[in-house]
Formats: C-alpha cells, structure tokens, sequence
C-alpha cells in the first residue's frame, strides 16, 4: 500500500498466486459464468446483468444481502439488501491487464464517485500466474477498510474455486 503526505493510502494491492493457467483466472475476472462462481463477499450472491469486455464496454451486476449477519448490517446502514453496481472497463489486455472504474452510488449520505481497480495477472516460470489487485481508497478510511476486508474474503472464495477445480 502506497501512502500520501497527509498518510491516506494512495493505492491498495492484494496479491495472489494461483496454481492454474492464466486463461482459467482470466476468465473467472471476465465471463458471466467465472463472475457469478465468486464475486461478492460471503453472505451475498451475484448476478451479471450485463458484460461488454472492451475499452468503454459495462459490467453491469446485481449483489444481493443473502446472509442473516449481511442483511442485518445493510439493513442497519439504511442500505437496500440487493445493489445493481455499474462497472466501466477502461483497458482490457488478455489475458494479463484488467482496468475498470466501478462506479459507488450505494452509500447513504455520500454522492457517487468512481474507484478504479487494476487486475493484473503474470506467468510465473513454475506454471502458476501471480494475480495483484491493486484498487482505490473509497471516501474514508471506514470505507477503505470495509472495501479491502471485501475483496480479502471474495478473494478467498476465489482461491477455495481455483482448488476446486484442480482437484
């Protein structure tokens, strides 16, 4: 994690290694099918709506609360428990680069605003890929925090899928 002056983080990165080809993590980050197997934390589910993978292109997907403990918190913070979120892909280099702006409209109290996340995936000489997510702060450090503890879980849910299917 980078830091500013003021000591806000400038960036945030997650990394990731994973014993499966590159085209296999690809397609979990960018089909329908490989979204809905994993995106969302624990306690909610996915659908996508819609997904134009290019420069300009939208994933548009539906996350809904279904876990008591995630329903009591969206509930409590005056949130609906089912969220459509809009992503917009701003570059797309199969199968190594994946930048898109997802747009955060759901926070009671605060306007929207975009945060942008960077998914790239390397080779490794071992066979396996190395996945670093690096994303934006959101509005404040709670936020951040909220966001990265996230990504952190829907990640492992990520990983529990690849070994899954190696098995």
């Amino acid at each position: 994690m980078s830091r500013s002056a003021a000591g806000t983080p400038r960036t945030i990165t997650l990394e990731r290694v994973y014993e499966a080809p590159i085209e296999q993590i690809w397609a979990l980050w960018t089909t329908k099918d490989g979204i809905e197997s994993w995106w969302g934390p624990d306690g909610f589910t996915v659908s996508v709506d819609k997904i134009d993978l290019r420069p300009g292109g939208e994933l548009r997907y539906t996350m809904t609360a279904t876990g008591p403990e995630q329903i009591a918190f969206v509930e409590g913070a005056g949130m609906p428990r089912t969220n459509t979120l809009a992503v917009t892909y701003l570059d797309v280099d199969a199968p190594h680069r994946l930048a898109y702006s997802n747009l955060v409209d759901f926070i009671p109290g605060h306007g929207a605003y975009e945060v942008e996340v960077l998914v790239e995936l390397t080779p490794e000489s071992d066979g396996r890929v190395r996945m670093a997510l690096t994303l934006e702060p959101m509005h404040d450090a709670e936020w951040t925090n909220r966001a990265v503890a996230g990504w952190e879980n829907e990640l492992d849910k990520l990983d529990r899928l690849v070994q899954e299917r190696r098995l």
